[in-house]
This record gives structure tokens, C-alpha cells and sequence, in this order.
């Protein structure tokens, strides 16, 4: 099965919608064609590098909620998580 990035479906959803996406929110994961959000690696990486460059709001998949507690708790406080489960 092929997968898309969450960015990509955002971006086509912002421009559909004619709204733009905030510039302070980083996400990650993968959109299979049946709309199932999948598992990515390297999220307490990912979010450690968004947090350096003023990231404000993070999406993440589902299946990712446990590498979220990998963060370290000083840099969870400083921003917000949402859970992004399957469309």
C-alpha cells in the first residue's frame, strides 16, 4: 500500500479550504489511500529539532502517543501535542 505525508493532505486541505495552516505547527506521519494515519520514526527528534526552530503545536499519529513520552518533560511543556488518528 502507498502512503502520502500528513503535510501533503494538509496542504491540499488548506488550499481546498482557502485557509492557511499556522506557521507554528509541525506534523508528521504517513496517510495510507484508505486514510489510515501510520506510525513514523524519530519522533522525539523530530520534535526536539521543532522546538529549536519556535514550533508552538505538533500533530502526531496515534500510534505514535508512547514516543511522545520519550521527550523529555521539559520540552513537552513548552508545546502542544495533538494525536492525529486515522480520517
Amino acid at each position: 500500500s502507498t502512503a502520502s505525508g500528513v503535510v501533503i493532505v494538509a496542504a491540499l486541505g488548506s488550499l481546498l479550504m482557502q485557509r492557511c495552516v499556522r506557521s507554528d505547527t509541525a506534523m508528521t506521519g504517513e496517510i495510507s489511500l484508505r486514510g489510515r494515519v501510520l506510525r513514523v520514526g524519530g519522533v522525539k527528534e523530530k520534535v526536539l529539532a521543532a522546538v529549536r526552530f519556535g514550533v508552538k503545536h505538533v500533530i502526531l499519529p496515534e500510534q505514535n502517543r508512547s514516543d511522545w513520552l520519550e521527550v523529555p518533560a521539559e520540552v513537552r511543556k513548552k508545546i502542544d501535542a495533538r494525536p492525529l488518528a486515522s480520517v
